[in-house]
């Protein structure tokens, strides 16, 4: 996921513990997601982290390749 996430422009701010900061920065805002570093995600994780960082389904198969 963070894979994902820095190749859709974001950057790592921060790590503690189990979980990893990271932001994007926008004309008009300025968007901040946490990722929990566990082996598997909840598809309902995903799905929070997907719609906080404003990136749909279609995007994220992008990325992944």
């Amino acid at each position: 996921m963070i894979r994902v996430l820095s190749r859709a422009g974001f950057a790592f701010v921060r790590q503690k513990g189990s979980h990893v900061r990271m932001k994007k920065q926008l004309p008009t805002l300025r968007l901040n997601v946490t990722i929990p570093l566990h082996e598997e995600l909840d598809r309902t994780t995903l799905s929070s982290i997907l719609k906080a960082s404003g990136i749909s389904e279609v995007e994220f198969l992008h990325y992944l390749e």
